[in-house]
């Protein structure tokens, strides 16, 4: 079951809160609700008013305790806050929540023990012991949370924030090799190759694609154009086969002219 949300005005203190006070804050503010629970439940038996005395001035402890817890607990809160988890800054909002509730509830602790004192009635006493158990069993789950919150969480933990900040310088160094790696001469040159090679691809794809489109029409064109050579040769090897196997075919006569004798040369004598 989740608390309702509330939220107390920001109070300006005239000092600074020291940081990683809360913890021997928290001593108190669990230690002593305890003990007054112890007191009270030994008054009624004994039903000493010194005792009374006691408790009420150890609730009156309690209350500056519970202030002094919240105060603390905000100051260590927001240093812890950068360095925690997003399920550790959920844990650190209930804890808050819930020691907000605690420290107005140390109020109502005090009311009552002095409304119980001055009616002196058991209706009152009864009201006050159950008050009380309840106001227990909320600092014991606000302690549990809170150990949660540093041995779970790391919460306010200096290797935390040593590890945090190594981590950090380590990043901001990868960053930096990585961009003085970009401008190398080698680097340069890797991109250059990278780049060359993606427009080599690209230009032997568009010239397989620019064959692809010329060829095959010219392929079947010349296919064609042979089919029909073939085809007339076939034709003219046909009609020359029939000429000559024509058997009524004229032999054209041949006319023999005579030649003339070619006179002889003379030849001179002395």
């Amino acid at each position: 079951m989740e608390l309702p949300a509330i939220k107390i005005p920001e109070i300006a203190l005239p000092f600074d809160v020291p940081v990683l006070f809360h913890p021997p804050v928290d001593h108190f503010i669990i230690v002593l609700p305890i003990v007054v629970l112890l007191l009270e439940i030994i008054n009624l038996f004994v039903k000493k008013r010194a005792i009374g005395v006691v408790s009420f001035f150890l609730i009156l402890l309690t209350v500056v305790a519970a202030v002094a817890a919240y105060f603390t607990g905000v100051t260590d809160g927001k240093e812890a806050w950068d360095l925690l988890s997003q399920a550790g800054q959920a844990e650190l909002k209930a804890h808050k929540l819930l020691g907000t509730y605690l420290m107005l509830a140390s109020g109502a602790v005090l009311v009552f023990k002095l409304l119980s004192a001055m009616i002196q009635k058991g209706l009152m006493k009864a009201l006050f012991m159950l008050i009380l158990i309840l106001f227990v069993i909320g600092i014991l789950k606000q302690g549990k949370d809170g150990g949660e919150l540093v041995y779970k969480y790391g919460a306010n933990i200096e290797r935390v924030s040593d590890l945090d900040s190594e981590l950090s310088d380590v990043k901001e160094e990868l960053d930096e090799l990585k961009e003085e790696a970009k401008k190398t001469p080698a680097a340069k040159a890797v991109e250059a190759v990278k780049t060359t090679a993606s427009e080599v691809k690209e230009a032997v794809v568009k010239k397989v694609e620019e064959v692809k489109e010329t060829t095959v029409p010219s392929v079947e064109t010349a296919t064609e154009t042979v089919e029909k050579k073939v085809e007339e040769v076939k034709e003219a090897v046909a009609e020359s086969a029939a000429t000559v196997t024509t058997p009524n075919a004229e032999i054209p006569a041949v006319e023999v002219v005579p030649t003339e004798e070619a006179p002889k040369p003379e030849v001179a004598t002395h």
